[in-house]
């Protein structure tokens, strides 16, 4: 299994890989890995205008084509904005999806974020990498996958948590090859510019991403970079997956 260069984001909804982790997605690409995003909504809540069963569709439409510029898969899970809970189907439902895909690497929200659905995803995310494997738990369909993936957590948004504290990243990605296909892939969430500036105030939200990879950027002197800090606890892989896939175009920072 440590040959099968399969790479999965696990994310809360629509779009949230394309700003965190799609430039170090792209890299993982051009070295020959598969490449899959999954998210545990369809982005029901993400319109001022539709209806959540409107928005919902145009939203997995704009997720696949999105997956589909690194010739990669996506995936929803159709729980509902604002409501995904750490509960048993959600739990089957990502382990589930971890089974399926059989990824060596898994990226996952910060486990402290500016919103609860990214928490709550980055809890399922890492259960599901520990849980895959165990016989016991049950899900359809697909039996335990082993051994534990790599687990990476991504920055979030503007670097910085729930209490504004910057994050600070223990691996850091020079992206600076692939901003534009970074861009491209942000760029197929076209349905989101209308509701970021209405929700958040943001308009051209790829100005917006590239600004959080220029400031990410300045922490190893280059242009546009991703962050992420990887998981260490006890039974999941202690060594750097990033380093020795991407070589130099990763930093290695002490916490």
């Amino acid at each position: 299994m440590a040959d099968r260069k399969v790479a999965l984001a696990c994310m809360a909804h629509p779009d949230d890989a394309e700003f965190t982790c799609g430039g170090v997605l792209a890299l993982l690409h051009e070295v020959g890995w598969q490449i899959h995003i999954a998210t545990l909504t369809p982005g029901d809540c993400g319109s001022e205008r539709l209806g959540a069963a409107e928005i919902s569709r145009i939203r997995r439409e704009e997720a696949a084509h999105a997956a589909s510029v690194l010739d990669g898969t996506y995936h929803c899970l159709e729980r509902r904005d604002g409501f995904i809970a750490y509960d048993e189907p959600t739990i089957r439902a990502t382990v589930a999806l971890v089974r399926e895909v059989q990824p060596l690497l898994l990226f996952a929200h910060a486990p402290h974020d500016y919103l609860i659905d990214h928490e709550v995803a980055s809890s399922l995310a890492r259960n599901a990498a520990f849980f895959a494997g165990v016989p016991n738990l049950k899900t359809e369909r697909f039996g335990p996958f082993r051994p534990v993936p790599y687990v990476y957590y991504v920055d979030p948004v503007e670097g910085k948590d729930l209490f504004g504290t910057r994050v600070e990243p223990t691996t850091v990605v020079d992206i600076g090859r692939v901003i534009d296909v970074k861009a491209r892939m942000l760029a197929c969430h076209a349905s989101q510019r209308e509701w970021l500036l209405q929700q958040h105030g943001m308009d051209e939200y790829i100005e917006a991403m590239k600004a959080m990879s220029r400031r990410c950027g300045e922490l190893i002197g280059v242009d546009y970079a991703e962050g992420c800090r990887q998981h260490l606890g006890h039974g999941y892989p202690q060594d750097n997956l990033l380093v020795r896939e991407l070589g130099d175009v990763v930093h290695a920072r002490s916490a």
